[in-house]
């Protein structure tokens, strides 16, 4: 685990905060490495992370290193573990979405419709998780299920919404979680907003053609 991935979790983190994609001490980040997990401490401002004292875990979920690690370890695991492409998983308390959740979503498969054609490029799918205590493991299963049955759909998801408490998104790295992250949070505030019309089926399909959109 080198330096510069434990500076680059810090520094999206600091990002997300200043922003005002996280506040206080909610949210997590973790990474995927070659001998196991590194991830954000619990209870610590994503605004204020310490390279040094990010926790460490090895590939069996036991701590190594560092402060003790945030309490949602057991469902990154899970998603980790259901898309072996993942490599960085971020949660938030994102304020816009987390009043989706509270007005009523588009729907239980797709928290928002797809509205800009970035959302349907950098995102996709975004189901919803049904209600589970902050740190309760067996959400992980919920997930877990979730992305299995939209892969065997061939339209694999990047991320997923937890009633009342946020969205989980994960990517190839923590850079890539962080934007797409950004764009659902973005997505849903214009959804809020405005209630516009979705894409038409044409569309999405010219998004699918040009881009190798996964929708």
């Amino acid at each position: 685990m080198t330096a510069a991935l434990r500076e680059e979790i810090c520094r999206v983190g600091a990002s997300l905060y200043t922003r005002g994609y996280v506040h206080a001490t909610a949210g997590n980040i973790s990474v995927r490495t070659d001998t196991g997990y590194l991830m954000t401490p619990t209870d610590v401002c994503l605004g204020h992370l310490d390279p040094a004292r990010l926790a460490e875990v090895n590939a069996h979920g036991i701590q190594t290193g560092g402060d003790r690690a945030s309490k949602s370890l057991s469902l990154h695991r899970r998603i980790y573990s259901a898309d072996p492409d993942a490599r960085c998983v971020i949660h938030t308390h994102s304020t816009h979405l987390v009043a989706l959740t509270l007005s009523g979503v588009w729907s239980t498969d797709d928290i928002v419709p797809p509205i800009t054609p970035y959302f349907v490029m950098k995102v996709g799918h975004v189901p919803l998780i049904s209600y589970h205590r902050p740190g309760d493991a067996t959400v992980g299963d919920e997930v877990a299920r979730v992305i299995d049955a939209m892969r065997a759909k061939d339209t694999p998801i990047r991320a997923v919404m937890l009633d009342r408490l946020g969205p989980n998104v994960w990517h190839r790295s923590p850079h890539e979680a962080s934007a797409a992250l950004e764009e659902l949070e973005e997505t849903a505030r214009l959804w809020l907003m405005a209630h516009p019309k979705p894409l038409t089926p044409a569309q999405i399909d010219e998004l699918r053609v040009h881009f190798d959109a996964r929708w």
